[in-house]
């Protein structure tokens, strides 16, 4: 049986519809593929790509260096390479006397302090003096109303001047009744009762000038002068006050700035160098510094040490006075002293930076004229702030190297960036670096 295929009929034309009218394409049956690309033939280029690229990254080490050859001129030779040269910084050895110090915080005492109290009592008339002025033995501070003091005084007086007459007249009975003992007109005991009569009076006349001389003196105490030398503090009282005799609150308070004593403490440690140097020489230098060991203040003598350790901190204290003439230390001032106990003459100084330490040696760089290293193997002695001595193993008007060492090797080839002048240059100590190690003088083998 066959089957007859049979085509769609056309759309009839319809004459209603113009020219540019559009119509409907017919649905195409299921079943049969479209003419638009799938999704995965869109991805197939960028595939390709990134496979094409990943093969050249896999392989580029291989011919990257091919085409650099081809497209980039050789680089030229630039010849055999010289030995590496290290920048350091150097200083020249020095031989000076090398001064060794004990250094200690101490506190700054008044040699002598004063508060100022009236002896007397009354209303404060006057004031006389600035505060915080430099005042002298003698000078005037306040006064006292001296007229209650003034009418005590006239009182002595006129009491002198009754008994010095009612003597007279004592005097002048016994004189009689001794006459009239001669002609035996009088009696013994009417010339006994005349002689004590004048003792008395003469008792009585010895106790009125010694009112007069208290009144004298209280009247003295009126006028409130300086009992020493220094500088006057703020004043506690003003003109117009009553104040008490011999009160707590006082008037001022004077402190003697010349001379001054400084109080410091030293590790019990170092009291056999400081007996021994004072069995020699007798007298230790003491120099002040401020807080930061950076301006030194003034220069003392060591004048007393106390008589036993403090078993607490292990410390000893020891006193210093100082002239102070330009008064730069104050009573209550901390400050740091260092007591010179030992001077090395002609020792040879380096800054402690140049020194290495090794498992065992110590050892320093030396700078040799052909701007090469050397090292060498050194016996330190004491130190002292920022330099240390040295025993053996370098010599005078050699250099050492004091910065960049941890690039050097001996034979190294170095750049001197610039000589340090120090003061151990110029032959001269100068202030210590800050805060050095107390007891820095002991040696080191």
């Amino acid at each position: 049986m066959s089957t007859q295929l049979t085509s769609p009929k056309p759309v009839p034309h319809s004459p209603a519809l113009g020219e540019n009218s559009s119509v409907k394409a017919p649905v195409q049956p299921s079943g049969l593929s479209s003419s638009k690309p799938s999704f995965g033939k869109a991805l197939l280029p960028w595939i390709f790509l990134a496979a094409l690229g990943g093969v050249g990254w896999y392989f580029h080490p291989y011919w990257l260096p091919q085409v650099q050859k081809v497209l980039l001129p050789a680089p030229a030779d630039p010849g055999p390479k010289g030995p590496r040269v290290v920048t350091v910084t150097a200083q020249p050895i020095v031989e000076r006397d090398f001064n060794l110090y004990i250094n200690g915080l101490g506190t700054v005492t008044a040699y002598n302090t004063v508060t100022i109290r009236s002896r007397v009592e009354g209303e404060v008339v006057n004031v006389a003096f600035n505060e915080g002025q430099m005042v002298q033995v003698g000078d005037l501070l306040a006064e006292i109303d001296p007229r209650p003091y003034e009418m005590l005084r006239d009182q002595a007086l006129a009491q002198i001047q009754r008994d010095e007459a009612t003597l007279r007249l004592a005097e002048v009975t016994l004189s009689r009744q001794q006459e009239l003992m001669k002609s035996q007109a009088s009696t013994p005991q009417l010339v006994d009762q005349q002689i004590a009569q004048v003792e008395q009076t003469k008792a009585a006349l010895q106790l009125d000038k010694a009112m007069l001389d208290n009144a004298k003196l209280q009247l003295a105490y009126c006028k409130i002068t300086a009992p020493i030398s220094g500088r006057i503090g703020l004043r506690l009282v003003d003109k117009g006050n009553i104040i008490q005799a011999n009160s707590s609150q006082g008037i001022a308070v004077i402190t003697q700035l010349e001379p001054i004593s400084l109080t410091f403490t030293i590790s019990q440690d170092e009291i056999p160098r400081v007996q021994r140097r004072i069995a020699e020489s007798g007298a230790l230098t003491v120099d002040a510094y401020d807080r930061d060991f950076r301006t030194k203040l003034a220069t003392g003598t060591l004048t007393a040490i106390d008589n036993q350790v403090d078993a607490t901190t292990g410390t000893l204290r020891l006193k210093a006075t100082f002239d102070n003439k330009e008064h730069l230390l104050f009573p209550n001032q901390f400050v740091n002293a260092r007591l010179h106990v030992e001077t090395i003459p002609n020792a040879l100084l380096i800054p402690t930076s140049a020194i290495q330490r090794g498992s065992d040696k110590t050892y320093v760089y030396v700078l040799k004229p052909d701007n090469t290293v050397d090292l060498r193997t050194v016996r330190t002695g004491p130190s002292e702030g920022a330099e240390i001595s040295i025993l053996e193993g370098v010599s005078r008007g050699e250099t050492v190297i004091t910065n960049g060492l941890d690039k050097l090797r001996p034979g190294a080839q170095v750049s001197v960036a610039g000589a340090q002048n120090t003061n151990g240059a110029s032959g001269k100590s100068g202030p210590p670096s800050p805060k050095p190690q107390a007891g820095s003088g002991k040696g080191e083998a």
